[in-house]
Formats: C-alpha cells, structure tokens, sequence
C-alpha cells in the first residue's frame, strides 16, 4: 500500500510541475509589450509603450524596432493584429483621443492615421480585426460599452454592432492588458468580451447579426466567479477553440471556451482565476484546480490541445479544457532563466511578451 501511495503521489508531483519553458529573445527594447500577432512563417508583430512597434520575419531570431507612427512616439500601443510581413494595425489605449488605430502596408515603414477616439471619455482596449474590417472594444461612454464594427479602407462606414449597444453596470469596464479581453468568432454574428469591476466580472455575448431600427439588444451577459469585486479585478482574457478543431453552430454554440483574470494588483491570489464553458459561453464554470495567480492572457495550442495562460507570477496550462490548471516551469538542462514562466502579459503562440522589452518562444516540445 506504501508503495502505491509513493508512486501516487510521485505521478501527481510529475503531473503539478511540467519541466519545460520560454525560450527568451532579445528585443531590442525596454518598452512593456502587450500586443502580440504571430502571422506565421516566421513573420510577427509585438506593440507597447513609447511608441514601440517590433517585427521579426525569422522566428524571432531578430526583431527590427518599426518606425513610430506620425503623433504616436508617446502613445500606448496595447493590440496589434497583422495579417502578412507588411502589413499590420496598431492600437493605442488611453483617455479620449490617445486612443487610435494606425496601419502599415510597407513593412513599418510609414504608418497612416485610421482612426482617433471620438470620444473624450472613451477608452480602447481591444481590437480583433482582418485586413479590411474588425471589432474594436472600449470602456463604457454614457453608460455603453463601445463595440463597434470598424471599415479600415473607410472608417466612415464604421458602425456600432447592434442598434442598442451593450449597457454597462456602474463601475464595470473592459482590460486592455493583452488585447484578449475581446474574442471575435465572426465580426457580423459572434463575438465574445470579458470585463470587470466593484459589481463583479461579466462576459457578454453577441450572436445576432441585427442592424436594423427596432432596438433590440443584441448581447447576453453572465456573471462569472473571476476576481473579487473590486475595480482591479475581472476576466481580462477569453478565448475558444479554432473552428477547424471543434465545429461551432451558430444554432446552439456547443463548443468550449477559456476565460482568465483575476486581480492584478493581488497577482499572487489563485483562486478565482479562471473559468470554462463548453456550450459556447450560455454558462460558465470556476476550474477545480485554478492557474497559481492573476492571468493576463489565455491561448489555445492545437497540436499538443492545450490550453497555456501567462501572468506575472507564472505560466500554467490545461489538458481538460480548462477544469484543471498545473503550473509550467523552468528547464534548466535547457538553460533557462529562473525567472523564464513569470512577468508575462500576453500571448500569440508560440510567442509571448511582457514588461521591459520581454520577449520568448514556447520551446516546440513543451507541450508534449
């Protein structure tokens, strides 16, 4: 019996603490990045404070430091969503009209203004888009969170999605942490967004595709037990599975989904750091076994169907769609910093980023 309880015991400690990690990069800068897009093939764009703007075309072996959009040298750059080695959109977050979109088509070279804030009490804090259109998220102006379809050839013809916008509680905003507060399935049928705040977290839910007069709100909303009730606390991520893993219907949205957060300034509190769904967000349920702190950003890895969520504190993953967190760790027969699961804000797999110009790769056999 001794035996068996050993051997128990030793595959629970195997399975609590994986032995493998980031690899980290060298940037080039010291700037906190958030904005992460892997385009593939080695290209991808990274976004953040001061301006920055990184792009690599070899993995990551080198990033170029972009030329800073005309007006944005001190601008905050949380999202940035790219679709090939050219071209890319940005989006900086802040007050009124320090919130932006800008885009590039000759690799970073020359940035062109597409949008300003319109909105003086208006806050950006995520943006899911192609090359063409995409939904833009935002705090709360006159009581409404802003969630508007943006036209990037002609921002004339952007529009709100749904004639009655998402109403807000009192105090309840979105994150832009990652740019993953926000999770687009289909810009004119479903798309999915987290928030927080003194009420509590929420995730709300659109899946008509009405533009027309009669008024109808077009968004569900849920409490989720994510965070405390507290300003600083929330879903600040959310993400489904890729369609071409799990077939989704708009009929019934039978398939699984992730939501991470918790409370950024307690980011060593584990409980009530994440829940799952698996009827398309209709409901959502907290993890049995939680990621070990405040999560900043959640993403799926098909190869291996795991989930992986980062946070200041460290990298954990999932192999029951999200029901059970075990934490991920340094490998040192692989020469990994000490420090290399932790101070992470957001992620585009395989990379990751995060404050002072951090910067690594998921190692390719991590997740087996």
């Amino acid at each position: 019996m001794r035996a068996i309880v050993l051997l128990a015991a030793l595959t629970f400690a195997t399975a609590a603490s994986l032995e493998a990690q980031w690899q980290l990069q060298d940037s080039r800068t010291t700037a906190d990045l958030r904005g992460i897009d892997n385009v593939g093939k080695g290209v991808a764009w990274a976004s953040g404070s001061d301006g920055t703007i990184l792009r690599t075309e070899d993995a990551g072996l080198m990033w170029q430091l972009c030329a800073k959009p005309p007006g944005g040298e001190h601008l905050d750059f949380r999202a940035i969503q790219a679709f090939d080695n050219n071209t890319a959109i940005v989006m900086s977050s802040g007050k009124g009209d320090q919130s932006r979109l800008y885009k590039t088509t000759d690799g970073c070279q020359t940035w062109k203004l597409v949008l300003t804030n319109p909105d003086k009490d208006g806050f950006w804090d995520a943006l899911q888009a192609n090359p063409s259109d995409g939904i833009l998220l935002g705090d709360p102006v006159k009581d409404h969170f802003t969630t508007e379809l943006i036209n990037l050839d002609n921002p004339k013809l952007s529009r709100p999605t749904g004639h009655t916008q998402a109403r807000a509680r009192a105090g309840e905003g979105a994150f832009a942490a990652s740019n993953s507060s926000l999770f687009v399935e289909d810009p004119f049928f479903t798309f999915w967004f987290g928030t927080g705040g003194p009420q509590g977290a929420r995730i709300y839910r659109r899946t008509n595709h009405d533009f027309d007069s009669f008024g109808f709100d077009t968004f569900t909303r849920v409490d989720v037990p994510i965070g405390s009730k507290s300003a600083s606390s929330g879903v600040f991520s959310l993400a489904f599975r890729p369609s071409d893993v799990q077939p989704r219907s708009h009929e019934n949205g039978f398939f699984a989904g992730v939501a991470v957060g918790g409370d950024y300034k307690a980011p060593n509190k584990a409980n009530r750091t994440a829940v799952w769904t698996d009827d398309g967000g209709k409901t959502w349920t907290a993890a049995i076994t939680p990621p070990h702190g405040f999560r900043s950003a959640v993403a799926y890895d098909v190869k291996s169907n795991t989930w992986i969520t980062v946070g200041p504190n460290g990298t954990d993953i999932s192999t029951d769609d999200g029901h059970n967190w075990r934490a991920l760790r340094p490998d040192p027969k692989f020469n990994d910093a000490p420090d290399a699961d932790q101070h992470w804000n957001a992620l585009s797999l395989p990379f990751v980023v995060g404050p002072h110009g951090r910067i690594g790769t998921l190692r390719p056999p991590a997740l087996k």
